[in-house]
């Protein structure tokens, strides 16, 4: 966790909705100057209020999603704009009251004493590229869902197993075959009618992603899809979803921000279990469970290693265990611009290896920590929690 810490002489607190916001304007004794309620699309009157202070006033609002706009307002009027951990954020949501203008005095306070958790505030430009991605990636699992719903149907009835038919016309249409009852059988067509038109939507906006964005990222593309199994769409989702790897200031905080790792709730030398499951990035850890299916698929030396992870482990943590080592094999490589090594993935050398100190900075131009001593990546699952991973980043 990374809280922002840096003397300024007004804070403002912005509450954030999707029609309206709250503000609240202090000074470092903590004094407040403005403390009223916006409408978000008067821009000019929230550009007014804060007028008188924007030469030395930061902005900072709480990770919601309509957090974009106002970014890139005070982005254009030179004004320093924050952003901050929703799950982090503990004292706005505790206190006995809870309200709007209350909300934004805490925010306020919370940057004024040094103790607002900050948030990564993606790059404009790149933004739109990435939500496509995202969107793309939820056309996937609906058309996914679909599809586990002809086999539920299948197998409903008591027909013989037809295997995948994620790619398959045939094995659609002899599917719609089978069923004589006609609601069963408009049930089908129904599920058969929404996958085909998921998958023209998807091919479409997978084409409009890779001609804009595929000439831009050669270097890096090139380096993740040195892996076998990882094609444009994998890797491209890595890299928009990881944004600039060096704001990592370790390979535990990356693994750790991919939601990869089990963090353990600890007091007075007890352990209470873990937590932090929600703390992270969602789309890395789908698109690193993804990767791993693929990986040891189309590479012998990892499908031998999966399978022996699989007898202790079983498949599933096996597959896991494969997503953590390669969310570091690839920050590693996009750190170093090396491609993918084989022997170093197997011998969990790419686990062990550490950024040397200065290399990378934490997003304040200040240089980071030496990455501290990792368990390794089969360790790690067989204990449950990663210490080393425990500081989580946004």
């Amino acid at each position: 966790m990374r809280f922002y810490a840096c003397s300024k002489q007004f804070y403002a607190g912005v509450d954030l909705h999707a029609r309206s916001q709250y503000l609240c304007i202090m000074d470092r004794n903590r004094n407040v100057l403005v403390h009223k309620e916006l409408r978000n699309q008067d821009t000019d009157k929230f550009l007014s209020i804060i007028a008188p202070y924007k030469h030395d006033l930061v902005v900072a609002c709480e990770s919601t999603y309509a957090w974009y706009w106002l970014s890139d307002l005070c982005a254009d009027h030179g004004i320093e704009f924050i952003l901050g951990h929703a799950l982090y954020m503990k004292a706005i949501h505790g206190g006995k009251t809870k309200n709007d203008r209350i909300d934004s005095h805490k925010i306020a306070l919370l940057v004024q004493s040094g103790m607002f958790p900050l948030s990564y505030v993606y790059p404009r430009e790149q933004r739109p590229l990435r939500d496509l991605l995202r969107r793309r990636l939820s056309f996937t699992r609906h058309r996914a869902d679909l599809l586990r719903h002809l086999q539920l149907i299948n197998t409903q009835n008591n027909f013989p197993a037809i295997g995948m038919i994620s790619k398959s016309q045939l094995k659609r249409a002899e599917l719609s075959g089978r069923f004589t009852n006609e609601a069963v059988s408009r049930m089908v067509t129904a599920d058969m009618a929404l996958v085909d038109g998921y998958e023209r939507i998807i091919k479409d906006l997978e084409q409009h992603i890779l001609s804009h964005v595929r000439l831009h990222n050669t270097k890096e593309l090139a380096l993740l899809q040195s892996i076998r199994g990882i094609g444009d769409i994998i890797a491209l989702t890595i890299l928009f979803e990881s944004g600039d790897i060096r704001r990592f200031a370790s390979v535990g905080q990356y693994a750790s921000y991919a939601r990869l790792v089990v963090c353990t709730r600890e007091s007075g030398g007890k352990l209470y279990g873990s937590s932090g499951k929600k703390i992270g990035n969602p789309y890395l850890k789908y698109v690193y469970s993804e990767a791993a299916v693929y990986a040891v698929k189309f590479n012998a030396e990892i499908e031998k290693y999966h399978a022996r992870l699989a007898v202790n482990k079983g498949k599933g943590k096996a597959y896991v265990i494969i997503a953590h080592k390669l969310a570091r094999a690839v920050y590693h490589m996009l750190i170093h611009g090396t491609v993918f090594d084989m022997k170093r993935f197997i011998g969990n050398d790419y686990t062990s290896q550490a950024v040397e100190p200065g290399l990378l900075t934490d997003g304040r131009n200040e240089l980071a920590k030496p990455a501290e001593p990792t368990r390794t990546a089969a360790q790690t699952a067989h204990t449950g929690r990663s210490r080393a991973a425990a500081s989580h980043m946004t």
